[in-house]
C-alpha cells in the first residue's frame, strides 16, 4: 500500500487524533468481548477455589465452581471459555487413562456447564501431559516421545470431549498427524458439527511456566519438550505446520505463545486468511500482574494495549486470562 498524501501543511497528521470522538472515527481495530476466550483450571473436589501462586487472581475450581464462573463469563458477554484439568501426582499413569475417563475432571465440568450455561461455547485442550506420568504431551518409550501411539490415544481424549459435549477440540500436543486422525474420528461417530481449533504453531517457550504450575505438571515434566514443540527461531516451519493442519480439517488455528509471536499470528492471517487465535500465556500474563504489583506500570492500561495489539496483528480472538477484567472494562 503506498499512501497518497499531499504535503505539509495541508496534510497535518496530528488532525485525526486531536480528541477521542475522531481517534475513535478513525480507529483500525477494535476489541470486544467477543474476541475474548477465558482459560480455566477444573480440579477435584467441591467448593474449591484455590489461587495459583505463581497467577495471581487465577483460581483452580472444583466443578461446582467451574460453573460459577462459566455463569460469570455469560454475564459479562465472554462468549468462550477454554477447560484445562489439575492433576496431582497422584492421579497421574504410564498409560494416561485418565485422559479420555468419561468421568475425568474436564468432561464432568463439560457436561455441567453445558447444562447450566447452554450458550457458553466450550473448547478443551487435547494432550496427555495434564495425565502423564511423565509430564509430556505424548507417551514416553525409552526416552523418546512416540508419535503414532501417541495420535491413537489423542483421538480417543477428542471423542470423550466431544461425547461430554465441547464445542471446539483443540489439540495442543503437536505430533504428527493427530488434526487428520481426530477429524475422521469425530466424523465417524457423528460429531461432524465439533470444530478442531489446532496448536499449529506451539512453540517450546519459556513462557509457559506458571501454567504447568496450575496443571500440576511442574513436579512431573522430565526432560524437555523440544522434540515436538517449535524452535523459537523458526518462522516460516509455522506456515507449513497450519498449512497441514488446515488440510487435514481444522477449522481453525493457534499460534502460542502469543505477545513473543505476533509477527507469526500476521504471517499467518495474511497467507491463509483462516480464523486465526493467539493465547496470552500464563508467563506473558503473570509478567504484567508482577509488574503491576511492583507499581512499574499500569496494569489495566498495559492490559488492554497487550490484547489491541493481538487483534492488530490479525488475530480473531485471543484466550487471556485477563478476559473477564478487560471484559468489565469493555463493558
Amino acid at each position: 500500500m503506498n499512501p497518497i498524501q499531499a504535503p505539509f501543511p495541508a496534510t497535518r497528521l496530528r488532525r485525526t487524533r486531536q480528541n477521542e470522538g475522531i481517534r475513535g472515527l478513525v480507529r483500525e481495530n477494535a476489541l470486544s468481548t467477543a474476541d475474548l476466550i477465558w482459560p480455566l483450571f477444573v480440579r477435584s473436589g467441591e467448593g474449591v477455589s484455590e489461587e495459583i501462586a505463581s497467577m495471581p487472581g487465577v483460581f483452580r475450581r472444583s466443578v461446582d465452581r467451574m460453573v460459577d464462573a462459566a455463569r460469570e463469563a455469560h454475564e459479562l458477554g465472554i462468549g468462550a471459555i477454554c477447560i484445562f484439568p489439575y492433576t496431582g501426582i497422584e492421579e497421574r499413569t504410564e498409560d494416561c487413562a485418565g485422559a479420555w475417563d468419561p468421568e475425568n475432571h474436564a468432561n464432568r465440568a463439560i457436561r455441567a456447564i453445558r447444562e447450566a450455561v447452554p450458550d457458553m461455547v466450550i473448547m478443551t485442550d487435547v494432550a496427555l501431559d495434564t495425565y502423564n506420568i511423565n509430564g509430556h504431551d505424548g507417551f514416553v518409550v525409552d526416552g523418546e516421545i512416540v508419535n503414532d501411539r501417541t495420535v491413537e490415544a489423542l483421538v480417543k481424549m477428542a471423542l470423550s470431549q466431544a461425547r461430554a459435549g465441547a464445542d471446539i477440540i483443540g489439540p495442543s500436543d503437536m505430533m504428527d498427524g493427530r488434526i487428520g486422525a481426530i477429524r475422521q474420528a469425530l466424523e465417524a461417530e457423528g460429531h461432524q458439527n465439533v470444530m478442531i481449533q489446532s496448536y499449529a504453531a506451539k512453540y517450546a517457550s519459556a513462557f509457559y511456566g506458571p501454567f504447568r504450575d496450575a496443571v500440576g505438571a511442574s513436579g512431573a515434566l522430565t526432560g524437555n519438550k523440544k522434540t515436538y514443540q517449535m524452535d523459537p527461531a523458526n518462522s516460516d516451519e509455522a506456515l507449513r505446520l497450519v498449512a497441514r493442519d488446515l488440510s487435514e480439517g481444522a477449522d481453525m488455528v493457534m499460534v502460542k505463545p502469543g505477545l513473543a509471536y505476533l509477527d507469526i499470528c500476521r504471517r499467518v492471517k495474511d497467507a491463509f486468511g483462516a480464523p486465526t487465535f493467539a493465547y496470552q500465556v500464563s508467563g506473558e500474563y503473570s509478567m504484567i500482574k508482577a509488574a503491576a504489583a511492583q507499581g512499574m506500570i499500569d496494569e489495566e492500561r498495559v492490559m488492554m494495549e497487550s490484547l489491541m495489539a493481538f487483534k492488530r496483528a490479525g488475530c480473531d480472538g485471543i484466550l487471556t486470562y485477563f478476559a473477564p477484567m478487560a471484559a468489565r472494562i469493555l463493558g
